[in-house]
């Protein structure tokens, strides 16, 4: 329970009552170096403002927080959204989205302000890490933070993720094991501000071709990065074109990729599984339709889960099992098939 009050942060931040209390109700009214000073009082202060009697006599919002470092309209965040949705909402919580997380600064904005507005009752992070300083500021307020495949759980009270490493291993593997020797990696360059999960299906394709090199298979390989946006499967697709002799197998960090290089590779004369093979991952929208072989995950099903882990948390209950993590699932379809040398 707060030890201080409205007139206390106003005494300490050297503003009026009304600011400090624009500043939580309407921060885009109040110039950000006020904005700033308000909150570092508030927080040394351990001060935060209830959102309405319910929570007063509760001490709960009824109110969690979904980060994401893209859009809602990705495919993985808007099904990791959908299973989240499926237990909260009976369970009588709504979800507010914080979009494009995905600086350090936005980070920092978001764990700075929170604890001092404590206005949800969980907080969930998709596809990327936090950092601990940033993590105990929700533990300081007893507000549980939930991961939905993160790189890594250090900072988490639970999460539930895919082996990303181990599934693009399993990739690599598949197309190794048809015999392909000129296998190529399309992917998209990391992010310098922000550690995702899916930054680590590199390292599983890597390990995967080391690993057959070292057992004496004759293979090529490499690592073709392209960078991130929109226009990406172009961007894969024209690095492709530019190598000096085309590869017979192509792995893809994720299935955005895969399934347009499928399309508008015919244009140039290269079919498969007649002349290269093809695997990306997620198995999201289109995949079937597209035939394409895949390593299958199920955000809806990870939002589930990580949904009932975070009331179990917000209850004070002990959780079975904190951290949970999956194996992706190898989807056979028809853009692979075993290599035959050219003769």
């Amino acid at each position: 329970m707060n030890t201080s009050d409205i007139h206390d942060v106003a005494k300490a931040a050297g503003v009026s009552i009304s600011t400090v209390s624009r500043a939580f109700t309407r921060p885009d009214l109040v110039k950000k170096s006020t904005r700033d000073k308000v909150l570092q009082a508030a927080d040394k202060l351990n001060f935060n403002i209830s959102r309405s009697a319910g929570t007063l006599k509760t001490g709960r919002t009824n109110r969690v927080a979904l980060l994401m470092n893209e859009e809602i309209t990705s495919w993985f965040n808007a099904h990791v959204f959908a299973g989240l949705e499926s237990v909260l909402h009976d369970a009588g919580y709504d979800i507010s989205l914080y979009q494009h997380i995905d600086t350090a600064s936005t980070r920092r904005d978001f764990f700075t302000t929170l604890p001092v507005r404590r206005n949800v009752d969980a907080v969930f992070v998709a596809s990327f890490a936090v950092d601990p300083e940033e993590a105990a500021q929700l533990k300081r307020i007893n507000v549980p933070i939930i991961g939905i495949n993160i790189p890594k759980t250090d900072s988490f009270d639970a999460s539930v993720s895919i082996d990303d490493e181990a599934g693009m291993r399993t990739a690599a593997q598949h197309l190794i094991a048809l015999g392909h020797r000129h296998i190529v990696y399309a992917c998209s360059a990391a992010s310098d501000t922000i550690d995702a999960s899916i930054d680590a299906r590199g390292r599983g394709f890597i390990n995967a071709c080391e690993d057959a090199q070292r057992a004496g298979r004759d293979i090529q390989w490499q690592v073709l990065t392209v960078p991130r946006g929109s226009d990406i499967a172009d961007s894969a697709l024209a690095a492709l074109l530019s190598l000096p002799e085309f590869p017979d197998a192509i792995c893809c960090q994720m299935d955005m990729i895969a399934i347009p290089l499928v399309m508008k590779l015919q244009r140039y004369g290269h079919i498969t599984p007649r002349d290269y093979s093809i695997i990306g991952f997620d198995d999201s929208h289109y995949a079937d339709t597209a035939n394409l072989t895949t390593m299958r995950q199920d955000p809806w099903a990870m939002g589930a889960a990580a949904a009932r882990k975070a009331l179990k948390l917000i209850d004070g209950e002990p959780l079975d099992e904190a951290h949970t993590v999956l194996r992706p699932q190898l989807t056979l379809r028809g853009t692979d098939a075993p290599f035959v040398p050219q003769s």
